[in-house]
């Protein structure tokens, strides 16, 4: 087994002078016993905005702390350690910038085995540890708290969670061996793989413990001193602390395997088999019912060396850098000192999306929201579905009965669009056809003031032809979202020629105000999300003409590492929504979309494709196949040529979008895949993937990024 002692970690301190430091400061607490506890405070010195990491510096600070401890402990002076952190953080984990930049494998294996060597110190220093979780716990921080004897949350803690799987790695510190040995296997699955897998959830405390990751929780007013106390009571034999998740011989033997075995067949089902870190943290998880802690430790350090030196997790921070920071400071959005205030929100329509978006807007920005459409009964049955999903909100105890009632108080319908006078931001919701939009759009400027901001949902239509029959055209903005509204963190603000920096500006902090990301995108044919998705779905449904089985052709795609295969994602969007994008896009670059009228009849049936249990498309539904069979060849495409097609025809589609200036920066491209739809971290969005697979180069003889994003070699 590895024997930390006599490793050389000096090569992790030269790699960088640029870590902000979180220093573990000690001081001994008398407990009510008599007994003494020295409590380490982890506190980088900044406030919580700044929360503390776990660099190489950082858990060397740490280590000589712990081993000037156990010197203590050996001379009596001790009686248990605890360690806390600053306030509302205890440790965020890993310092991924760090990490980042590792070098070699050599060096990311000393990452791990750092990790390991201080804070495995923490069940070995002949004294019980006390973890006291006083606020947020991630990666690193919970592995902290896992490697420590008993463990108490703070019932106002933020967040914990073991999210490196989301990053292309795996929890590499203890808590792929630790977890599962001391909540189960079924539970540990869900925390270290599920998880990550759902939008990166989060447990809040109360789920820890009851998952018994945490031994005791205790109110935020009293934290601190009652984690004492229960120490104390551990301590003197009071308190017994019961595990009744951990596994025993029984679970180990039937249920362990079995529960492996299910957890492997959903993630091919949910994910394929191209991302890695899910499948590596699955065997970690599968190899620690048997064995040692030493022996768990080790694989863990393997596992983390590969993976962090991979491409998947270099594609992972380049993506969670984009989102993190990037999207938080849009490139191109004018002075928000210019945006108008929005008091009064009007939406035109009062279908299911306008419904969609009165409900973001009424509990996000909560003004007046106001919904129209062409007779009572519509405007009434969009109002009663917005009040209906506020209740719901309320029953599940997401909405206090106050704020619910004020929000369906904020909420209006009418037929007369008078009532628009005193709306400041107004946003259509109606059938995608340019005269109709021009057509409410002429109605609504005719009532509202001047300086009003009009803003339509438009999926793929020339946002400035829309405008064009407005008195000031200067005043009307693209507001793309995307499906479900509530879900999708991206909305695509479309700038046209005319539009004035007021009017960007508002709908920048308008998006801002709801809880959104918003990316700015030049008045092109389908923006930037549906234009590289309708050349997706376009190669698609070429392969099919050409008499390839839809099943092939999914698979074909696969490598891609997409959320889901084309024709899933066709049938989610809606068929004859992805014909109306196909047809934009042919109509205004016929040489490089394709389309068949075919597709049309297709999306006029009621079912077109057949999926198995896990949602995956298997084949056409047999009135699809006889629709189909009328257009389709005898002439199927290799698996191999279908994805090379794919690849050079989204490197030829990006180039040229970036040519035109349609986004600032090849970073808002893959920023907006990410947030609008799905494109996995793994790929880094689009572009790191295509410069991986040589695809920029076989299309423009050069790459999307200088160096390439990639691994290690």
């Amino acid at each position: 087994m590895t024997n930390y002692d006599q490793i050389d970690f000096s090569p992790l301190l030269a790699l960088s002078d640029t870590e902000v430091v979180t220093n573990s400061p000690v001081r001994d607490v008398t407990l009510a016993s008599g007994k003494v506890l020295a409590l380490i405070t982890l506190d980088n010195g900044r406030d919580h905005t700044r929360p503390n990491t776990l660099g190489p510096a950082t858990l060397t600070a740490l280590n000589a702390t712990l081993y000037a401890l156990a010197a203590r402990i050996r001379a009596g002076e001790i009686d248990a350690v605890g360690i806390t952190g600053k306030q509302y953080i205890l440790a965020a984990g890993a310092d991924l910038s760090e990490v980042s930049n590792v070098g070699s494998v050599d060096n990311a294996r000393l990452i791990a085995q750092l990790g390991h060597h201080v804070l495995g110190k923490l069940s070995d220093l002949g004294v019980p540890s006390f973890a006291f979780v006083n606020g947020l716990a991630l990666g690193g921080g919970l592995e902290i708290a896992l490697n420590s004897t008993y463990r108490t949350v703070d019932a106002s803690a933020a967040a914990i969670a073991l999210p490196e799987v989301f990053l292309g790695i795996i929890p590499g510190w203890g808590g792929a061996y630790l977890l599962p040995n001391l909540i189960g296997i079924e539970n540990a699955l869900e925390v270290v793989i599920s998880n990550p897998l759902k939008q990166n959830r989060v447990l809040k405390p109360q789920q820890a413990f009851e998952l018994g990751i945490m031994d005791a929780i205790f109110p935020a007013s009293s934290y601190l001193e009652s984690s004492l106390r229960w120490a104390d009571g551990v301590l003197n034999g009071s308190v017994k602390v019961e595990r009744k998740n951990a596994p025993g011989k029984i679970e180990r033997l039937t249920k362990w395997p079995i529960a492996i075995k299910m957890a492997r067949g959903m993630l091919e089902s949910k994910i394929g088999t191209v991302p890695q870190s899910p499948y590596v943290a699955l065997d970690l998880l599968d190899k620690a019912k048997s064995g040692t802690k030493e022996e768990g430790f080790a694989r863990e350090d393997e596992a983390l060396a590969s993976l962090v030196t991979g491409d998947q997790f270099a594609a992972s921070m380049y993506a969670f850098d984009l989102v993190q920071k990037r999207a938080k400071r849009p490139v191109g959005a004018p002075d928000k000192a210019l945006a108008k205030k929005v008091t009064k929100v009007g939406i035109i329509g009062a279908g299911l999306m306008a419904s969609q978006f009165a409900l973001l807007f009424v509990r996000k920005l909560q003004v007046p929201v106001l919904i129209t459409d062409l007779d009572q009964a519509r405007v009434d049955k969009g109002v009663a579905y917005i009040h209906d999903e506020i209740g719901k909100l309320e029953a599940k105890g997401r909405l206090d009965g106050d704020t619910a009632n004020k929000l369906r108080a904020l909420v209006t319908g009418t037929t007369d669009k008078t009532a628009y006078a005193d709306c400041d931001f107004v946003i259509e919701a109606v059938f995608e056809e340019v005269g109709v939009k021009q057509s409410v759009f002429a109605e609504i400027e005719a009532v509202v003031a001047e300086d009003a901001i009009l803003a339509t949902n438009t999926s793929s239509l020339s946002v400035e032809e829309i405008g064009a029959k407005l008195a000031h055209p200067e005043r009307l903005v693209g507001f793309h979202f995307f499906n479900p509204v509530a879900v999708m963190p991206l909305i695509e603000v479309v700038k046209t020629p005319q539009t004035s920096d007021a009017a960007l500006s508002t709908a920048f902090v308008v998006a801002k105000g709801l809880g959104k990301n918003a990316v700015l995108t030049a008045d092109a044919p389908g923006f930037v999300v549906n234009r590289l998705l309708a050349k997706v779905m376009g190669e698609a449904a070429r392969a099919v003409y050409e008499g390839t089985p839809v099943a092939d052709v999914e698979k074909a795609f696969a490598p891609l590492g997409l959320p889901m295969g084309p024709f899933q994602l066709i049938d989610l969007v809606g068929w004859k929504v992805a014909a109306h994008v196909q047809d934009t896009m042919v109509r205004a670059f016929p040489d490089r979309f394709y389309a068949n009228e075919n597709f049309h009849e297709l999306a006029a049936l009621d079912e077109v494709v057949e999926k198995d249990r896990g949602g995956r498309v298997t084949g056409f539904t047999k009135a699809a196949e006889k629709v189909a069979k009328k257009a389709t060849r005898s002439t199927p495409a290799s698996a191999d040529e279908i994805l090379r097609r794919v690849q050079d025809g989204l490197a030829q589609e990006i180039k040229l979008m970036l040519d035109e200036g349609v986004v600032p920066e090849v970073e808002d491209i893959d920023l907006c895949l990410i947030l609008g739809a799905g494109w996995p971290f793994i790929d880094g969005g689009a572009t790191p993937y295509l410069d991986r697979e040589g695809a920029s180069d076989r299309v423009f003889g050069d790459t999307f990024h200088h160096p390439p994003i990639r691994g290690i070699a």
